[in-house]
């Protein structure tokens, strides 16, 4: 038990080689299935963090790549470098074997390296159940870092075992609950407009593979958080990195490129593409990534056409813009386009941005918090009717088969999309030009750029309409 510090969380890291079950373990200790879990080995890259729980300890859980001998030029090798500079940050270390494999010679090798950490080591024996593992688990004392810990992450075996290991290596006791979880899901209870500028900023990252959604994370948090690198498709995980811009609280969430549906292939590329969509619809606002050297691709169109479906907000940061030559006329173009191509989501903010340079990552976080701001922005009922008074004055809906349709009133029940109901006399003849008519005018009357909106038509009176 390391003496001497102040009580507070810790910060619990998993290492070990490929493939021998610390993401499995992982998602054991959070208690969901967050992290990806597959047979193939190398399938973590990034570091993943989450709130884990075991008894009645909570701590900060870090599930890391597998440690690897390569080249540090490498994805392999920048893959180490990410779970090296994990160790640094921890506080307890679980130095996880295969114990049916047996010991390897990387085990050994890495096995040094975590005692050199100067940090408390908890020797984790995974797959341990059955008389396989009985040799792999004796060999483990072979390392040099304690009695191993015989545990089944898959089955959930030996975490009492785990548990007091864990209470022997650091004082849980009296610890703070985080105010942030880094767990990568969002509240679903909606905020009151009093407390939603103290929430966290729940703001996912998408696009193509390799279009700079990693390296534009790592500059603005300012460290090499996430992995990086020329190949197209390193991130496959969705993570999620706790972050603060000018005392405001924002939880983004790196996400795998998302690639044509046919180009899709493996398990574990339908695995990532399954997390991505899963943290868009966690999300409050959607940060799509495009490359500016050839933007709005039509891959670009079908990831917007996701996150409208899903109902949230998005900003479009046209990245790599410091290899733009012709600023001026290129951005000009490309806000046309958007607005050809992309009118559900009629002013949403284009901002350009360079992960590399750092240039206008202060104006992508304020487009960010301003979606959020309108994505949840409500409208009073009387302020709606008196402006589709206006509306039906200037221009009336069509009679369909000689019959004048009536619209008499006009509602928003929700937010997080701004959702709008009308009640009127044959839902089912109005025409959707005359619906896109009633969306547009909403957007503009209410200021409502760049969030997808949405209108319900039901038959029947003003409700609320004495009797």
């Amino acid at each position: 038990m390391i003496q001497g510090e102040p009580v507070r969380e810790a910060t619990v890291t998993i290492v070990g080689r490929p493939n021998v079950g610390k993401s499995t373990l992982f998602n054991r200790l959070v208690g969901r299935k967050i992290a990806l879990v597959d047979d193939t080995p190398g399938v973590t890259r990034d570091r993943r963090e989450g709130k884990g729980k075991l008894g009645d300890i909570t701590f900060k859980i870090v599930d890391t790549a597998g440690l690897d001998e390569a080249e540090a030029e490498s994805l392999a090798g920048r893959m180490r470098a990410q779970t090296e500079a994990a160790l640094i940050d921890a506080d307890v270390i679980l130095f996880m074997i295969d114990a049916r494999a047996g010991i390897t010679p990387l085990d050994s090798h890495f096995a040094e390296i975590a005692r050199r950490s100067s940090r408390p080591v908890v020797l984790v024996a995974n797959k341990a159940e059955g008389r396989i593992g009985e040799a792999g688990f004796f060999e483990a004392y072979g390392l040099g870092l304690g009695e191993p810990v015989a545990i089944s992450a898959e089955h959930g075996d030996g975490f009492a075992d785990l548990y007091q290991a864990l209470r022997g290596a650091w004082d849980f006791d009296g610890e703070d609950e985080p105010e942030l979880e880094a767990g990568g899901e969002a509240e679903e209870a909606e905020p009151s407009d009093d407390d939603l500028l103290s929430r966290p900023l729940k703001l996912s990252v998408v696009g193509r593979p390799n279009a700079g959604k990693s390296t534009l994370i790592n500059a603005l948090v300012g460290e090499d958080r996430l992995l990086t690198g020329p190949e197209a498709g390193i991130t496959r995980d969705a993570i999620t990195v706790p972050w603060e811009w000018r005392g405001r609280q924002v939880a983004f969430v790196d996400t795998a490129g998302l690639r044509r549906k046919a180009r899709v292939e493996g398990k574990l590329e339908k695995l990532s593409v399954g997390e991505t969509i899963r943290s868009i619809r966690f999300a409050e606002v959607v940060a799509l990534v495009i490359d500016s050297t050839a933007a709005f691709e039509k891959q670009d169109l079908q990831i917007a056409d996701l996150c409208i479906r899903e109902g949230r907000a998005i900003v479009i940061a046209l990245d790599k813009w410091d290899l733009v030559e012709d600023r001026n006329e290129t951005l000009k173009m490309l806000r046309e386009e958007v607005t050809r191509l992309l009118p559900q989501i009629r002013g949403v903010a284009l901002v350009p941005v360079s992960g590399l340079t750092g240039e206008g990552l202060d104006k992508l976080m304020a487009a960010a918090f301003k979606a959020r701001e309108v994505w949840n922005k409500r409208i009073s009922t009387g302020r709606l009717n008196r402006w589709l008074g206006g509306v039906l004055e200037q221009h009336p809906p069509p009679a369909v088969s000689g019959r004048r349709l009536k619209l008499r009133y006009m509602t928003q029940p929700k937010a997080r999309p701004p959702h709008f109901i009308a009640f009127c006399s044959r839902p089912d003849a109005l025409p959707e030009s005359y619906q896109r008519y009633l969306l547009n005018g909403l957007r503009d009357a209410f200021d409502f750029p760049g969030t997808p909106l949405r209108l319900t038509l039901r038959k029947g009176d003003n409700p609320f309409a004495e009797k």
